[in-house]
């Protein structure tokens, strides 16, 4: 139990804290530890504090380079002793996905703020969730790292929420991350975009693999940068310029329009054939099912990619003493599958780096 909380204290990076005054500046207050000045940028950034339009996200996550954040954001009411400032935003930087977890914290945390108006106290409740995964207080409410299960952060997003907007399309989404493509979500409300992306990467369960998401993303230089040092990437976008940005996606899906559209570079390895009709009609023949709930779908579409796997296993060998397979491609040609079939199960192989190099 002592290790599990141990690892579990590791996870948290830093904490953070921005003002916005009665003159309407926003300042960068206090961080404990340091921070850079490009994270700092960063945050300020993803602040709604900064916007234009002033419109409150109360609660807004992402990742940038492998390190998650996530800011809470406040007004003050008139009966705070914080006279000077209108609204506050707290930060958390830290190494896991988890936004349930430091949405927790960080409302303990502005509570904490709002009450006493100094850091100091904040700092006393960072450090006891940093060192023992707990802080305790009768007014400002508990946290346990320990309750806030990683497991339920992958599957509190709704699989059949988005199978009735998208219905058999979804299974362009599922070969998209199959293959490990860039995928790029847009919707002007950052509330629906990092409900939908956060979502996605369950629809391949098998991999577990939620550093692919980057579900609140800016067009400036240091993020796109950033991003495209990854491999495949769900990220999500605010502002509508990135359709016309087909350098960064395979896949771009207008969430405000329903529509998805596969860029013309991707076509070739994308695509659809029988066996992508057949994934279609499952997925939305689970989603439909008001039996079933969200994880079971899920685990419905689990089932049908550990099948595929199964089906490519027979075209794979084993060679080297790390027990690492590399896909015979003359035997998968020899198989006479159809055309988009053996051309998927192929670029299933290169993102799966199953192919000779």
């Amino acid at each position: 139990m002592a290790a599990a909380e141990a690892a579990d204290t590791q996870l948290l990076l830093g904490v953070g804290l921005i003002e916005k005054d009665t003159n309407g500046e926003v300042l960068w207050v206090w961080c404990y530890p340091s921070t850079t000045a490009a994270l700092r940028n960063l945050l300020l950034r993803k602040c709604c504090l900064t916007d234009e339009n002033e419109v409150l996200h109360p609660f807004v996550f992402g990742q940038y380079r492998r390190t998650w954040f996530y800011i809470t954001t406040v007004e003050v009411p008139d009966s705070s002793v914080l006279k000077k400032v209108t609204h506050f935003s707290i930060v958390l930087t830290a190494k896991d996905f988890n936004p349930e977890k430091y949405a927790a914290f960080t409302r303990i945390l502005c509570r904490i703020y709002l009450k006493h108006g100094t850091p100091v106290k904040m700092m006393e409740s960072y450090i006891a969730v940093l060192t023992k995964g707990i802080c305790q207080s009768e007014e400002n409410g508990s946290f346990l790292s320990k309750d806030f299960d990683v497991r339920k952060a992958y599957l509190a997003g709704s699989i059949k929420d988005i199978v009735s907007q998208f219905g058999m399309e979804t299974v362009i989404l599922h070969m998209a991350l199959m293959l490990k493509k860039r995928v790029v979500i847009y919707h002007p409300k950052i509330e629906a975009v990092q409900e939908f992306t956060r979502t996605l990467p369950a629809l391949v369960w098998h991999r577990q693999d939620w550093s692919i998401l980057h579900s609140y993303v800016h067009l400036s230089t240091d993020e796109l940068e950033a991003l495209q040092t990854c491999t495949g990437y769900v990220a999500g976008f605010v502002d509508l310029e990135v359709s016309n940005r087909p350098d960064l996606y395979d896949v771009f899906v207008n969430l405000a329009e329903s529509e998805i559209t596969i860029a013309p570079l991707a076509k070739e390895s994308m695509t659809m054939g029988k066996l992508h009709k057949e994934i279609g009609q499952l997925i939305v023949q689970s989603a439909e099912d008001p039996n079933k709930s969200d994880s079971q779908v899920i685990q419905d579409i689990a089932l049908k990619t550990k099948e595929i796997f199964t089906n490519l296993a027979p075209f794979s060998e084993v060679v080297d003493d790390g027990g690492k397979r590399v896909l015979n491609f003359e035997a998968l040609k020899q198989k006479r599958f159809p055309p988009a079939t053996e051309n998927f199960l192929y670029h299933l192989a290169a993102a799966e780096q199953m192919l000779k190099i």
